[in-house]
């Protein structure tokens, strides 16, 4: 999970939320948007390289949905995920931190990836200020 800054500007990792069968995600999920006080939540969509809605894409719109309904009426919206996992694997390694040991944050890499790409979009599209957003990814 990612979050930013209050003027949307800067994407910051927050933890590593591990989804299970129980729901014990979406419950953290919840109280994290709750706790940072989050406008607005953006889930990574992992559509495949053929631009299609795969299992894990899927999971994602399910996991959105479960969310959206949980935090209203704080929107939740979907964002492009394809390759995050592999720049943030790129910027981790560029910033000299061996494989081994991006293991245990490369999650909350990609998720800030997300957000930041999603934040970056937004801006360039949007006029006016996006405040408070947190990505799962």
């Amino acid at each position: 999970m990612a979050c930013s800054d209050p003027d949307g500007i800067l994407a910051t990792p927050v933890e590593t939320v591990r989804r299970d069968r129980s729901g014990k995600h979406l419950r953290r999920l919840v109280a994290l948007a709750t706790e940072l006080q989050a406008v607005e939540v953006v889930v990574g969509l992992p559509r495949t390289l053929a631009d299609r809605i795969g299992p894990a894409a899927q999971d994602a719109i399910d996991l959105a949905d479960a969310l959206a309904q949980r935090i209203i009426p704080t929107p939740v919206r979907l964002a492009d995920e394809r390759l995050t996992t592999v720049s943030a694997q790129r910027s981790l390694r560029q910033a000299g931190i061996r494989a081994k040991e991006q293991r245990a944050v490369i999650d909350q890499a990609a998720a800030v990836a997300i957000l930041q790409a999603w934040l970056d979009q937004r801006r360039s599209t949007a006029p006016g200020p996006v405040t408070g957003n947190v990505a799962d990814g």
